[in-house]
């Protein structure tokens, strides 16, 4: 539904950097099925947003059942800086396409979210930024929050926002130092085993169906925050939450 010489806002959305963090490929299956799938809320994403998914960047890691690095031993996540077109192929391919499309004045790169798994924290939450201007780094914590009021399982509590000089070779630092102060760049992370609902000390173990869930609601907590910026106008009809 894109129209002819229209900007195009997208959100980029990649997965399976770390071959051995499998709910980040439940979670972005969510999000697929979510996009594709007959939901109101899901048309009205289509008709407003360009979404590029890349849900598995380390193939040859998750084939050979590694649990961090590629064939060629690297930790891709480390590698965004200067990706190698023969060491870092399918890094090297989404930075290219990515930085086309910063280069592109009818496109406007808005979001990107990294999907990981989280081996000793619990829950969903996510990783961000420190800029120096204080209303950018303000306009950043819209997101998490509210996805936070759409998903059960989402913590803001355990979001942060740091720029750690060992994660600079990550695409969440690398591509929101490169990026203009509209994008937003986000590593979201989920718990290998449970999530603690609000109010309760109980541990709710993750399964394949709540990863997806999550994802679901990463998917719609986009009207979310489009509607906060007005570029959906008007009222949906009535629609099933999620959740």
């Amino acid at each position: 539904n894109l129209r002819p010489g229209a900007e195009q806002k997208v959100v980029f959305i990649t997965a399976r950097v770390h071959p051995g963090e499998t709910p980040s490929s439940f979670v972005c299956q969510g999000i697929i099925d979510f996009l594709v799938s007959h939901h109101p809320i899901a048309k009205v994403l289509r008709d407003h947003l360009v979404f590029k998914i890349a849900p598995m960047l380390n193939p040859d890691g998750v084939y050979l059942g590694n649990y961090r690095c590629s064939l060629m031993g690297f930790d891709l996540n480390r590698h965004w800086a200067n990706p190698s077109p023969w060491a870092h192929p399918t890094l090297h391919g989404v930075k290219e396409l990515i930085i086309d499309m910063y280069n592109n004045p009818k496109i406007n790169l808005e979001f990107y979210i990294d999907i990981h798994g989280h081996s000793t924290m619990m829950n969903g939450f996510m990783y961000g930024n420190i800029f120096e201007d204080e209303e950018r780094f303000q306009r950043q914590a819209v997101f998490p929050k509210l996805l936070c009021q759409n998903a059960e399982d989402f913590s803001y509590s355990s979001t942060s926002f740091n720029r750690d000089a060992v994660k600079a070779g990550t695409g969440r630092r690398f591509l929101g130092g490169l990026l203009n102060d509209t994008s937003y760049c986000y590593t979201l992370e989920v718990s290998f085993y449970s999530y603690i609902l609000g109010g309760t000390a109980a541990a709710v173990p993750y399964t394949e169906e709540a990863y997806m869930k999550l994802g679901r609601n990463v998917a719609r907590t986009f009207l979310d925050y489009y509607r906060l910026n007005s570029l959906v106008e008007g009222p949906l009809a009535p629609t099933p939450k999620t959740r």
